[in-house]
């Protein structure tokens, strides 16, 4: 992440039910029994807001790290407020100046037509259960079940997501679990079984376990 100043930092929040999701799954989990004390007080955070974060995984697809950042520092300074009206008054020309493909163009304008008409319902949320909340997002142009669980588990911080999609979650099953053995979906899913009612925590271990820097969506 690049460098904010003091005034543009983010409060980040941590997840209320971490330490008791790290209780259960070390009593659950013999791999997560080894693997949650080797790092300490590490936790999920989320930061920003709802639409930022999607907007950011749109600009972020398919290039570096390094690359996406560039980008979306660009874009974002063609809308220093980031809102869903300010992000449709955009011409194309610049936002493609700004490293934009013409295709994530119109899928930034897509995800800003659904927030600005009311289409996903953010203030809703709250009250509406996972599978939900997955439905309204994949309804947006650029945006995959894979971006949704990954919106769920980092920015809404849903306790019980299986991204069976993830390429690094089924590595990680394939080396904790199976000796390095290629998985399947079925079988990760099984592992996954023991791990509710907290597979986002679980999931996320299982990440660090390949990469001990905490990812940040």
């Amino acid at each position: 992440m690049a460098s904010k100043s003091p005034a543009a930092v983010v409060p980040e929040v941590v997840p209320p039910y971490w330490d008791e999701a790290c209780k259960h799954l070390v009593k659950r989990d013999r791999v997560l029994k080894k693997l949650i004390p080797q790092f300490g007080e590490a936790r999920l955070q989320s930061r920003g807001d709802a639409f930022a974060t999607l907007a950011r995984s749109i600009v972020g697809q398919q290039i570096s790290v390094k690359a996406a950042q560039s980008v979306w520092n660009r874009w974002v300074a063609l809308a220093p407020k980031l809102q869903p009206a300010a992000v449709l008054a955009l011409g194309v020309e610049e936002q493609r100046a700004a490293g934009l493909s013409a295709r994530k163009v119109e899928y930034l304008r897509d995800l800003a037509e659904h927030f600005d008409s009311g289409q996903v319902h953010v203030r809703q949320w709250a009250q509406m259960d996972d599978e939900a909340i997955i439905e309204e997002l994949v309804a947006i142009r650029g945006i995959g079940r894979w971006t949704a669980e990954m919106f769920l588990i980092f920015h809404l911080m849903r306790p019980n997501v299986m991204p069976l999609d993830d390429v690094g979650l089924l590595k990680g099953i394939s080396m904790n679990y199976f000796s390095g053995e290629p998985v399947s979906r079925a079988e990760a899913r099984e592992v996954g079984d023991a791990w509710a009612p907290y597979r986002s925590v679980a999931v996320w271990y299982i990440w660090r376990s390949l990469d001990p820097l905490p990812v940040d969506y």
